[in-house]
């Protein structure tokens, strides 16, 4: 018969025994998941370099989309799969992966609404940056905000004023009003409109226009220039000179030709009416009054 020393002896190693097999059992089981969070991990983040090269590869090629929208994209895309990635390796270690997938969709919600408005001109930025509706460079008004564009960013676009000033304006007034652009088409239209008087002669004023308009470099041969009467007003006849130029050079023609009309118009006799007051009858009434006032 076994001593009492014997049978508690026999129990410990028994429970040893125990111990070193769960001990490997759960050693075996972690080995398992650790290297395979390690695969994991290096899949993961070889996938997300490459996934951002390919994206930026991608719109690179793409000549509108810009450059700032390029950098964008990749880097979302990058972390966007860092996230599953990380997702991938907590489930690994038996985490349950739909909490967390829930938590981090109810985060983002919180957070979506906390920053409306910053995500709205993010979102506007984005589609202002591939669609282009405007560059760099180019004068613009949009309901009121009016200057040329500097800088287009993701939460607002910088532009110059006509007279000089910086004005920063959020991408989302810009995305949902009407913009127009005058210096994306490379050629623009001028409607040179001038009164001249009933008694003038029409031809003449219109053939002084078009040669006016022949010897100017900067008016488009193609298409023609134009001279026509346009309105028959209260006290003059409005003659209109229609040409197209290049869209850098509208401006300073538009205001070239405005004085070389006038000049040539005073040369040839052509009057251009003007409203006139005349005061010296009002005038003589009121003195005639205080005269006989103070008698």
């Amino acid at each position: 018969m076994a001593t009492a020393s014997e049978s508690g002896l026999g129990k410990l190693v028994g429970s040893w025994g125990d111990a070193i097999d769960g001990l490997q059992i759960l050693v075996v089981t972690y080995a398992v998941s650790v290297v395979g969070a390690i695969l994991i991990l290096i899949a993961g983040w070889t996938m997300s370099r490459l996934m951002a090269r390919w994206v930026r590869s991608l719109l690179t090629r793409t000549h509108r989309v810009d450059p700032t929208v390029v950098g964008f994209f990749s880097i979302f895309v990058r972390y966007a799969v860092l996230v599953v990635v990380i997702i991938m390796v907590l489930g690994q270690f038996g985490v349950q992966t739909a909490s967390i997938i829930t938590a981090l969709g109810a985060a983002g919600l919180a957070i979506g609404l906390a920053l409306q408005g910053t995500l709205q001109n993010i979102a506007a930025g984005i589609m202002l940056l591939v669609l282009r509706p405007f560059r760099v460079g180019e004068y613009i008004d949009a309901d009121g905000i009016s200057g040329t564009v500097q800088e287009i960013g993701l939460f607002a676009t910088e532009l110059k004023t006509f007279d000089g000033l910086f004005l920063m304006a959020p991408n989302s007034q810009l995305w949902n009003v009407p913009v127009t652009n005058y210096s994306r088409l490379p050629e623009r239209r001028h409607d040179l409109v001038i009164g001249i008087g009933y008694e003038d002669d029409i031809d003449t004023a219109q053939s002084v226009l078009m040669d006016l308009a022949r010897a100017e470099p900067r008016i488009l041969a193609d298409p023609e220039p134009w001279a026509f009467v346009s309105e028959l007003g209260d006290s003059a006849v409005a003659v209109t000179l229609r040409y197209w130029t290049k869209s850098p050079d509208w401006w300073e023609t538009s205001r070239d030709m405005t004085k070389a009309a006038k000049i040539a118009f005073d040369e040839h006799g052509i009057s251009i009416p003007f409203p006139q007051i005349t005061y010296s009858g009002s005038l003589q009434v009121e003195k005639e009054t205080a005269e006989q006032a103070t008698a």
